[in-house]
C-alpha cells in the first residue's frame, strides 16, 4: 500500500512514516525544503518538492496514493478542501491529525476532574470553533465515498523517529525552565493534561489506517500529568527543589496567548478506550517522567 503523508519531515509525521516503512509500506510526502529531500530518501521516503498550499501538486500526490495521513496543519482549511475533494467517491482512507486543546477552557491552571470520551459533545470555546468544526467536516465526508478519520492526540512526548525529534510543550516548557533555573508552570499549575509517547501514537495511526471504521474519530492518551508535576520534574532535573508559577500576564509576554491558555493553563484530560477496544491498540510507554529526567537536552 502506497501513503501520503503531509508534514512527513514533522515530529508526528515524520514518527508515522518510519513506522509504515519498518512495516513494508510504500510512503510519499512533499517537503517544503530541498535540502531536506536527500535525508527523507535515505530513510526509504519518496519526497516530492512542495508545499500543501500548491493544490495541484497536493491533488495529484493523493491520487497516486492509496491512502492520505495528514499531519501538517489541523487548522488550515484549504488543504483539507483539496484532499477531500481528490478523495471523493474512491473510497480511499484520509486520517487527519487535531489536537486535544479542543477540550479546553481558560481554566488559569485550574484543575478539572472531567474526563473526555468520543461520546462526550464538545461545545469549544470561541477560540477552538474553527478546530472542533474541521474536524466535523470530515468525518461527515464518510458520507461521500472516503474512509475518513480523526485522531486527536493529547500531550505528544518522546524522541521522534523522522527528522524533527521534538514536540511541542515540553520543549517550551523546558527551554524557559533552564531561564529561570527552575521548573515553570502558569498561575496554579494544577491543570492536567492526557499524554502519549510519539512510538505509541504512530502505532495508533497504523491501527486506524488498516482497521478503522469510517467516520471514526480517536484520542491517543496513555497516561496524564499536571504542569505542577511537570514543573517539579524539571527542577529535578536541574538539581533544585523549588518551582516558579508564572502569571498570566507573563506566561502570554513568553508564549504567546494560545499556547499560555490552551496548551499550559487549561485541562486536556481523555480517554483512549475506544482506541484499545475498537482498533486493539495497545500503548507500552507511560514514561513522561522518564523521558524529562532523560532525554529532554
Amino acid at each position: 500500500m502506497k501513503v501520503f503523508i503531509t508534514g512527513i519531515n514533522g515530529y508526528i509525521g515524520g514518527t508515522i512514516a518510519n513506522l509504515l516503512i519498518n512495516k513494508g509500506y510504500e510512503v510519499t510526502g512533499l517537503v517544503r525544503r530541498p535540502e531536506l529531500l536527500a535525508p527523507l530518501s535515505a530513510m526509504g521516503i519518496e519526497a516530492i518538492a512542495g508545499t500543501i498550499d500548491n493544490a495541484t501538486l497536493l491533488q495529484s500526490a493523493a491520487v497516486a496514493a492509496d491512502a492520505v495521513i495528514h499531519t501538517a496543519s489541523h487548522i488550515d482549511p484549504y488543504s483539507l478542501e483539496v484532499l477531500l475533494h481528490t478523495l471523493k467517491g474512491t473510497g480511499k482512507t484520509l486520517i487527519h491529525t487535531s489536537g486535544s486543546s479542543i477540550l479546553g477552557r481558560k481554566e488559569y491552571g485550574a484543575a478539572s476532574s472531567f474526563i473526555y470520551t468520543e461520546d462526550d459533545p464538545l461545545l469549544p470555546r470561541i477560540e477552538r470553533i474553527a478546530w472542533t468544526a474541521i474536524n466535523n467536516h470530515v468525518l461527515q465526508a464518510a458520507t461521500t465515498g472516503i474512509r475518513t478519520i480523526v485522531i486527536i492526540p493529547t500531550m505528544v512526548y518522546g524522541i521522534g523517529r523522522g527528522l524533527h525529534k521534538e514536540s511541542i510543550q515540553l520543549p517550551l516548557l523546558w527551554k524557559i525552565a533552564r531561564e529561570k533555573g527552575q521548573g515553570i508552570y502558569v498561575e496554579k499549575g494544577e491543570s492536567i493534561w492526557s499524554n502519549v509517547h510519539v512510538a505509541d501514537l504512530a502505532e495508533l495511526y497504523l491501527k486506524a489506517l488498516e482497521n478503522a471504521p469510517a467516520g471514526s474519530a480517536f484520542y491517543a492518551e496513555n497516561g496524564e500529568a499536571s504542569f505542577k508535576q511537570i514543573a517539579a520534574a524539571m527542577s529535578a532535573k536541574l538539581g533544585v527543589s523549588q518551582t516558579l508559577s508564572l502569571s498570566m500576564d507573563e506566561a502570554i509576554g513568553i508564549f504567546g496567548p494560545d499556547m499560555s491558555h490552551y496548551g499550559l493553563a487549561s485541562n486536556s484530560r481523555a480517554s483512549s478506550e475506544k482506541a484499545r477496544r475498537i482498533l486493539g491498540w495497545q500503548p507500552s510507554i507511560n514514561g513522561i517522567f522518564d523521558h524529562i529526567k532523560n532525554e529532554i537536552s
